[in-house]
């Protein structure tokens, strides 16, 4: 059913990601960096997905370094919620500001229809979790922040990020996280463990309290399988660049092959087809929705 169409029953989107995030199996949540990529990861068959500051920067040509707006993010939000109708959990970086900030950026959001946010504890300018030299937010700051976003929120669930284990090692990022929790944080995500024994031993010491996993590539956290995470306790678990690396992979050979051979002929099979465009993004049923409203109308007087 096209967008455009609501379903007046349905719950919100965060209060479908709380259904499910009470299931004891892990959600795996890949990255969509834009409603295409959300579309297939629909019909994949996930269940949710993860809207990275990372993705939304590079699509836009520029550094994961705090630059993206309020407005940039509620536009890339709204994009993924309304082509999968799938719960987003939103990347918001530190937030956009101080309290009030955080509490315009939950108010703006769950209004675009996150499911949830995730907010960190560094300072700006932000960087990627996996890249040195970063500067933590003092914790009673960072929890003034969580606070601020739970008392903001209708369902919104809040993903409470620490950096602390690079520099304040395993012990400081546990102190930092439950502090979070007492904050309001629905959920933990432990930014940047840098061995699987690291993530057994946070997820052994906060068996309660849900845990996200990030196995972006390239960083400092070892690759695990999705049913290794789960076995470990953990119950959310992020790719949250892989689909825009694939697609950029993609386009750069096109692009090559493009200006040295005059012609696209040679990658022709790796695209998608115009019958499986029309079909991932369901035009048939957009233009019968259109074809059901948009009747002709015949004057009174016509005979």
């Amino acid at each position: 059913m096209p967008y455009l169409v609501p379903d007046r029953s349905a719950r919100t989107q965060g209060a479908r990601l709380r259904s499910r995030l009470a299931a004891d199996t892990l959600l795996v949540m890949p990255g969509a960096h834009d409603g295409l990529a959300a579309l297939q990861a629909r019909r994949a068959g996930f269940e949710a997905l993860y809207l990275s500051g990372a993705a939304m920067t590079a699509s836009m040509g520029i550094p994961d370094l705090g630059m993206i707006t309020l407005d940039e993010v509620a536009f890339f939000t709204r994009t993924l919620v309304r082509a999968a109708d799938l719960p987003v959990l939103v990347d918001i970086d530190t937030g956009f500001g101080e309290a009030l900030n955080v509490m315009h950026a939950v108010r703006t959001l769950e209004d675009a229809g996150a499911a949830a946010v995730q907010i960190e504890d560094q300072v700006l300018p932000k960087k990627c979790g996996h890249l040195n030299d970063k500067r933590l937010a003092d914790p009673r700051d960072a929890a003034a922040k969580i606070a601020a976003a739970a008392r903001a929120r209708r369902d919104l669930v809040i993903v409470a990020r620490t950096d602390a284990a690079a520099s304040e090692g395993i012990d400081g990022a546990l102190a930092r996280a439950r502090l979070y929790v007492e904050a309001g944080a629905d959920a933990i995500f432990p930014e940047a463990l840098t061995s699987a024994e690291m993530l057994a031993a946070f997820a052994a010491a906060m068996p309660d309290v849900p845990l996200l996993a990030n196995m972006t590539e390239f960083g400092r956290t070892p690759a695990l399988t999705a049913a290794e995470l789960e076995a470990m306790g953990y119950r959310m678990a992020i790719w949250p660049v892989s689909s825009l690396r694939m697609a950029a992979k993609a386009q750069g050979r096109l692009y090559a092959a493009l200006a040295a051979e005059g012609t696209t002929r040679g990658l022709v099979p790796e695209m998608l087809t115009r019958a499986e465009l029309y079909d991932l993004i369901d035009l048939p049923a957009y233009e019968a929705l259109d074809a059901a409203i948009v009747a002709t109308v015949l004057p009174d007087d016509d005979r």
